[in-house]
């Protein structure tokens, strides 16, 4: 056996093999393409889509410490949020998460949504119920039309904390809102169970508001089926200066779910932009004929009230607020209350 045929021997030898070995190797499968998530500016700043559907998705919220003081500081009217009721204290600290999912997309109905908030409060336990889970909305809307637990249109107020313009502010509803852009128009109708004594209501509440330039106008009102008995309340802001102006009255023919306080009231606020970061906001409110908690009538006593909040963003994403306000009511011993809030928003 000659060098050359020794060669050729060998490299058929190779081939063979490595072609053996080709047939048992075993190949890999390629990745899965990665869906990245993307942003949806459709809906404004903060959504995304969710991967593998059309619907873009905002998850919100912020964080909450606050301490109240005054007479009775735990009182739900103090640190806004019905955190025990009643109490003997003169000062209370709670804290409180919210957490807020807005879904959207757009149908040929115009666009859908479902949003979901809830609120996770944490206080020392002094009284049951001071820390709760609550849900704070959850309602689908289709274009104009809406369903759910929802903030009726009574829960709007004026700037700052020294105002009260609506008592039951939340209801399971069915409304309906024409938007023409400097004027709309709603209708709902609420559920009022569980805000009086009585069972079985069911109230209708409505809005026309315009807007013009800096100015805006609000007509509101609402009946109560369960206690015969309506309110209406008109609010105006305006443009002033550094600042904006608002001023608001509701008259009642008696106490019913979507105001109780007294007869009539008139409430006024200045917020004051002293700069980018500083808003000062004095206000004062006279309610007239107080109803004193009673659901069937008014008495003839009346109440003011004073005060003023200071806003004040420390950075982006994080404020401190500060309420200091004074009443003045007949039949009750005067009292100074408010609070001090630091604020985390995301």
């Amino acid at each position: 056996m000659n060098i050359k045929s020794l060669l050729l021997g060998s490299a058929a030898a190779l081939a063979a093999v490595s072609g053996a070995q080709a047939a048992d190797a075993i190949v890999a499968a390629e990745p899965e393409p990665m869906e990245y998530v993307r942003v949806c500016d459709a809906f404004g700043t903060g959504y995304f889509y969710i991967p593998g559907t059309e619907t873009c998705l905002k998850i919100g919220g912020f964080i909450r410490v606050q301490g109240s003081f005054g007479e009775d500081a735990a009182d739900s009217r103090y640190n806004q949020g019905n955190l025990g009721g009643q109490s003997t204290s003169d000062w209370d600290v709670f804290s409180r998460a919210y957490i807020s999912f807005d879904a959207k997309s757009d149908t040929e109905y115009g666009t859908l949504t479902g949003f979901f908030a809830a609120e996770f409060n944490a206080d020392n336990d002094t009284d049951i119920g001071d820390s709760f889970i609550d849900v704070d909305e959850a309602y689908i809307q289709l274009g104009g039309l809406k369903a759910g637990f929802f903030y009726n249109w009574w829960d709007k107020g004026l700037n700052g904390e020294t105002d009260s313009l609506g008592n039951f502010t939340e209801f399971n509803s069915i409304a309906y809102l024409y938007d023409g852009g400097s004027f709309q128009a709603g209708l709902s109708v609420d559920e009022l169970e569980g805000t009086s004594t009585k069972s079985n209501g069911v109230g209708v509440s409505g809005i026309v508001s315009a807007s013009l330039g800096g100015v805006s106008f609000d007509l509101l009102g609402g009946y109560d089926s369960e206690l015969e008995e309506g309110a209406i309340r008109a609010l105006l802001s305006a443009d002033l200066g550094p600042g904006v102006f608002q001023v608001a009255g509701i008259w009642a023919s008696n106490p019913n779910a979507y105001w109780e306080k007294s007869e009539w009231t008139v409430a006024a606020s200045y917020r004051f932009n002293a700069t980018d970061k500083l808003a000062i906001t004095p206000g004062v409110q006279y309610f007239d004929n107080l109803s004193h908690g009673s659901l069937t009538d008014f008495s003839g006593d009346d109440a003011w009230r004073a005060g003023v909040t200071l806003d004040y963003k420390i950075t982006e994403g994080l404020a401190t607020r500060v309420s200091v306000q004074y009443e003045d009511a007949d039949g009750e011993q005067d009292q100074v209350f408010g609070f001090v809030r630091l604020q985390r928003d995301f």
